[in-house]
């Protein structure tokens, strides 16, 4: 792979650290994208706590170790693990388990290669299943409030439920930008009530800061044995988010994250648990809904409100991930090519995928009417990023080899002891697998079973056309004894394999005889880093007799626009590209199984028809639809 170097413009943009009035808005901004999962998380998490395991007593000793594991699970997990370690793996600015994994992962020929590959496909695709759950629980457990608030609304929580996602998922088409200056002084006033509501409860039981003691933790694991392990799984939802932090980075920054985290989030989060134990300390018989019942009764309307836009912020966040998740893949050639919306002229990473969006709104609806209710729900949470959290481990392992240079026994001390925490966490939420568990890890066999397939379908596919294909060396070689009429304009031909002829160039020529003036041979390659500078992108090559080879290259969240990459060629480019003047000839194959035995019958016809209903070259490409000429081809795979 061709290593870049950032040009000075995006050097300015990703390294420079922000400072003064930049940092603090980009910092208001992180509050409204990356921190609504884990921030939502005090709505549920404490009663789960107690509830999960057939239920544990509320007695001061738990109500102390429970507070405990708590604190000590958003200080290892978030604040050492992932702001600490993880977001500092970033790829050229990006994070996310595809940047970490295209950062980590040898080449896909080796035996290593293929399996860092797979990891990292099997928890991108967990990723997902946590994106259906998330809004689910989120919305369900804020519109439970106005239940507690008003006990006669109880039957219109499920449909409130729906609705509200309804609305969510009916207005992702216009993107976040409209509504994104809202998100983090919203969430400013959420965190600012989660800490008021905890410093009331710290006031009326101050005993409760004694759980800021490790010990409390390791008493409560001696006291309940193989209980505790069960309890641990659902004290896991307060560090749900955390998969989040890493994968917005780009959109922010390391430093307004961790600033965020450090100055208001980490803060408003501790002191609200630990007000939601000082209320279980002060009565067991709030652990019904700890969150609702430590504040005034005539709060508790307009607080389920507040919960309520919070929480459809937290979804927001876990859907536009979904959406830049899947646009990395397509790029990547993970997924098919599918139809995908810049909702912003100005802002990166704002897009808009709409069948990613329409299976997260039917999902995330059939949870919540399956399910019932948010506990029922958090049973199905927390398996998948369990098991995303320790993939992240073992890629950053590579990582600090591979691009730190660290010893094996600096980088084995410190990963190992991130596993000892991620596959504790993993055993406790795997108990959860018989009461809803499995679906996080259905939907995520599922999509790496699509992922996997596609990447190997399209590496069959590639290898037919290239041994059927011809050099281009060899072409022009025979040419000369050709009877071929040159016409006027200029041809623009795809095909993946640079100095190769493009099948669809041979097919025309065999059935025309004819040949334009000027040929222009494309080849786009998707690098393993985020963003390829201008600069840095088109590499052009003269092949002679009106023939000329351009390869273009593009980071993997970055969408080619070929004839504006063309066009800005300018002194570089071979014939003084006129967009207009072009005619695009793309091939289109038409993938047919075959007895030779690339993959298994049901993956082949799997592919086939994923192949089938993948958008064409000519949008992805952003072609003029006038310009485009398709030339059909038949390929066994």
């Amino acid at each position: 792979m061709r290593a870049y170097a950032p040009s000075s413009a995006h050097r300015v943009e990703i390294d420079a650290p922000p400072h003064g009035r930049r940092l603090a808005a980009l910092t208001l901004a992180t509050l409204g994208v990356v921190y609504g999962d884990v921030g939502t998380s005090p709505l549920y998490a404490m009663r789960e706590s107690f509830h999960s395991g057939g239920g544990i007593q509320v007695s001061d000793t738990n109500v102390l170790g429970v507070v405990s594991l708590i604190f000590w699970s958003l200080v290892f997990v978030i604040s050492v693990k992932y702001l600490w370690f993880v977001l500092r793996a970033d790829n050229r600015g990006e994070g996310g388990i595809l940047a970490l994994l295209a950062l980590a992962g040898p080449s896909s020929a080796t035996r290593a290669g293929s399996a860092v590959v797979v990891l990292g496909l099997f928890g991108t695709a967990l990723l997902y299943g946590d994106g259906m759950i998330t809004p689910a629980i989120s919305v369900l457990s804020a519109t439970e409030g106005f239940a507690v608030a008003v006990p006669d609304a109880d039957p219109f929580v499920l449909p409130a439920t729906v609705v509200i996602l309804l609305g969510l998922f009916l207005v992702q088409s216009r993107g976040t930008g409209a509504v994104g200056t809202m998100f983090g002084p919203a969430m400013v006033v959420w965190f600012g009530v989660l800490a008021l509501l905890g410093v009331h409860g710290i006031m009326e039981e101050p005993r409760v800061l004694q759980a800021l003691l490790p010990h409390h933790a390791v008493e409560f694991f001696v006291d309940h044995g193989p209980r505790g392990l069960l309890v641990l799984g659902s004290v896991f939802l307060v560090v749900t988010g955390s998969e989040a932090l890493y994968a917005d980075m780009g959109h922010f920054g390391r430093r307004p994250i961790t600033t965020g985290w450090f100055v208001l989030v980490f803060p408003a989060l501790v002191l609200n648990y630990a007000g939601q134990g000082a209320s279980l300390l002060d009565d067991p018989a709030n652990i019904e809904n700890p969150f609702y019942t430590m504040s005034a009764e005539w709060t508790r309307l307009p607080l389920a409100a507040l919960a309520t836009v919070a929480s459809v912020i937290a979804s927001q966040a876990l859907i536009t991930g979904a959406f830049s998740l899947t646009a990395q893949a397509i790029q990547l050639d993970y997924l098919p090519r599918m139809r995908v919306t810049h909702t912003s002229a100005s802002a990166r990473g704002q897009v808009y995928v709409p069948l990613v969006n329409w299976l997260l709104m039917a999902a995330c609806i059939g949870l919540v009417v399956g399910f019932q209710s948010s506990s029922r729900l958090a049973a199905a949470y927390g398996v998948a990023v369990t098991m995303t959290m320790a993939i992240t481990s073992v890629l950053l392992f590579l990582v600090m080899r591979k691009r730190w240079g660290w010893s094996p026994l600096a980088a084995g001390g410190v990963v190992a002891a991130f596993l000892c925490l991620d596959l504790t966490y993993l055993g406790a939420n795997l108990l959860k697998i018989p009461h809803g568990g499995w679906f996080p890890i259905v939907v995520g066999a599922g999509i790496f079973a699509l992922m996997s397939t596609w990447r190997r379908g399209r590496a069959l596919v590639v290898e037919r056309l290239r041994g059927s294909g011809i050099r281009v060396e060899d072409f022009l070689a025979s040419y000369s004894s050709e009877d071929v009429v040159r016409t006027d304009g200029v041809a623009v031909y795809l095909h993946k394999q640079a100095r190769q002829t493009p099948p669809a160039m041979i097919t025309t020529l065999r059935g025309s005889h004819a040949l334009p003036r000027d040929v222009i041979l494309v080849s786009v390659v998707t690098e393993e880093v985020a963003r390829v500078p201008v600069a840095e992108r088109a590499q052009v090559a003269h092949l002679g007799l009106g023939l000329h080879q351009v390869v273009l290259r593009y980071g993997f969240i970055q969408r080619p626009n070929l004839p504006v990459a063309l066009a800005a060629l300018g002194e570089e480019s071979p014939i003084g590209f006129d967009p207009a003047r072009a005619t695009y000839i793309i091939g289109r194959e038409n993938v047919l199984q075959s007895p030779r035995g690339g993959m298994a019958k049901w993956r082949e016809y799997l592919f086939a028809l994923m192949y089938r209903n993948a958008s064409s070259s000519a949008e992805y490409f952003r072609l003029p639809p006038k310009q485009v000429i398709e030339v059909g081809q038949q390929v066994e795979i």
